[in-house]
């Protein structure tokens, strides 16, 4: 299930890695491959908010 957006860090750390990878890989599925600008900055907030929710060897990124 894909979620909206979380736009405070309090929020963002309410869903785990996997669920946020879970939509990373459903963004690259619809794109077909290759993404929009607008698509690039949906990538780019979920990558940080999966580095945030990710196990302590990856809060370094």
């Amino acid at each position: 299930m894909l979620h909206s957006m979380s736009t405070t860090l309090e929020a963002a750390s309410e869903r785990s890695a996997a669920e946020v990878n879970e939509e990373i890989r459903a963004l690259w599925r619809r794109s077909g491959g290759t993404l929009t600008t607008e698509q690039r900055k949906q990538y780019q907030r979920l990558v940080m908010e999966w580095a945030a929710a990710a196990p302590g060897a990856y809060r370094a990124l």
